[in-house]
Order: structure tokens, then C-alpha cells, then sequence
């Protein structure tokens, strides 16, 4: 298969609570590179997990953030489209400025059952990855840049919002798609023609397809994701984010989330 995709796998612990995300992107990375014949960029060295806070965390992941904004502006100087396995969402503090710089006009498409929509202020558990993409939007400092307008932010499959956070998105003018709502026409209307950053956090879907840290009912199904990565324009899309596939889960056999990850992939790549 020609890509026109490079491929980027997160390899260093960003704020991550459990040891399988880690071993979850190297797979996935894997498995991309033989799908698509490209050598995979590992960034950043394995650390065990641990529950720490975002402000011990986030000093920690420094180098692996820097390494992941380096390789998104690296591919992207090259003319290609970012393929980013990682493994937790709080990675995406290093690629999200980085979007708002080199593509002002794109709509983030963030598929996940959370909005990451958190700041110190609001956060109850202290987690990095649930302040993401309020950092990235200039709501609290994270010292890897912001720039990124929140009006052009869908949060596809949301539906584990807290109540501050929730406050937070709605006069951000975020625009929060529950999986009832998120259907491939109601994506295609809101993103309407731009060009499109996609980040998928596997918890989106219904648990037991893709394990991901986080087991939040009521999700989306593969081929509704699938049915909303078919309906956007292939040229429209300028960067893609698989997050949070929590490997070694024993209930759900790993091959099987693997090949839905690449099935779901395939319509992006076609």
C-alpha cells in the first residue's frame, strides 16, 4: 500500500496510570507499519506507571512531548500526514499546538468519551490526560503552547463529562456530540468541508472491542466510527491520533482489537 502517512509511535510515559498503553502504541505502531510499509518514529523511552499528579507528571513527560512535536512538524515539512499511535491523551499536549500553528483551519475531531476539557482548577482526579485539549486551547498553561480555537473542536461520542468541565466546554463554544448524535452525517455537516485533525481515544466505543483504561457504557460501535472516518473527504484529513489501547486486557483478545483498529484505520487511508 503507498502512504502518504508517517508514522509516529509515543513510547514515553505521559502521566500514564497503567503499564498496558505503553505496550498498546508499540503494537498498534506495528501493526501500521506493516499495514502501510513505513518504518514507525519511536519517541520517547518506557517508564513504569503510576498515579501520580498533572504537576508531576507533566515535568516528567517533557521530553517526550518536545519529541512528538518535533516528529508531527517534522512529517509535516515533508508534505505527509501524521500517524500517531500513542498512548495516553495527554500525548496530544505535544501535538495539538502544533496543529493550530500549521493547520489554523482545521477542525479537531476528538472522538472520545471524555472532552479532556479539564483545568488544575476543575480537576477532581488530578489526571493530565483529562486536561488536554482545554490546554491546548489556552485555558491553563501546560508550557508546550496552545493556539487552538475551541470553536473548532467537536468532541465526537462524549458522554463522561463532569459538571464544571461541561460548564467549561459550553462557554468555550465546543461543540459536544453524544454517541446519539454522533452519526457520519451530523460530522460531515459541523465539519463542512475543512480540513480535519483526528484524535481517537478508544474509549469512545462500547467496552469490549478495544480495551482502553477508562470502561464508559453506552459507546459507539467500530463501524460507526469506521462509517464517520468514510464520510469525511480523504484530502480533508491533515493528522491522525490513535490513543489509550490498553493492551494485555484478558477479556478481550488482542489480535481481534488490533485488526478493528486497522479495519477502522483503512477507511482513512483508502
Amino acid at each position: 500500500m503507498t502512504s502518504r502517512f508517517s508514522l509516529i509511535v509515543s513510547q514515553g510515559r505521559v502521566a500514564d496510570r497503567t503499564d498496558g498503553a505503553l505496550v498498546g502504541a508499540r503494537r498498534v505502531g506495528a501493526a501500521l507499519s506493516a499495514l502501510l510499509g513505513v518504518e514507525q518514529k519511536l519517541v520517547g523511552s518506557p517508564s513504569p506507571a503510576i498515579t501520580d499528579d498533572w504537576s508531576v507528571a507533566l515535568p516528567q513527560a517533557e521530553s517526550t512531548l518536545l519529541g512528538l512535536r518535533d516528529a508531527v512538524r517534522d512529517a509535516l515539512d515533508a508534505g505527509s500526514i501524521p500517524l500517531l499511535a500513542t498512548n495516553t491523551c495527554a500525548a496530544s499536549l505535544g501535538t495539538l499546538p502544533t496543529v493550530a500553528e500549521r493547520h489554523p483551519d482545521a477542525v479537531v475531531l476528538w472522538i472520545d468519551a471524555h472532552g479532556d476539557f479539564n483545568t488544575p482548577a476543575t480537576t477532581d482526579s488530578g489526571y493530565l490526560g483529562g486536561m488536554v485539549v482545554a490546554a491546548a486551547c489556552g485555558l491553563w498553561e501546560s508550557g508546550h503552547g496552545a493556539g487552538l480555537d475551541p470553536a473548532q473542536v467537536i468532541v465526537v461520542g462524549g458522554r463522561d463529562i463532569d459538571i464544571a468541565e461541561g460548564e467549561l466546554l459550553a462557554a468555550a463554544g465546543v461543540t459536544v456530540l453524544a454517541p446519539s448524535e454522533s452519526t457520519p452525517d451530523r460530522v460531515a455537516e459541523l465539519v463542512a468541508g475543512r480540513p480535519v485533525w483526528i484524535h481517537v481515544d478508544w474509549d469512545v466505543l462500547e467496552p469490549g472491542y478495544v480495551p482502553a483504561a477508562y470502561r464508559v457504557s453506552e459507546g459507539l460501535l467500530p463501524h460507526q466510527i469506521a462509517s464517520i472516518f468514510a464520510a469525511l473527504p480523504t484530502d480533508s484529513v491533515r493528522g491522525v491520533e490513535f490513543a489509550e489501547f490498553e493492551a494485555g486486557d484478558p477479556e478481550v483478545p488482542e489480535r481481534v482489537s488490533i485488526e478493528l483498529i486497522l479495519e477502522t484505520f483503512q477507511h482513512l487511508a483508502r
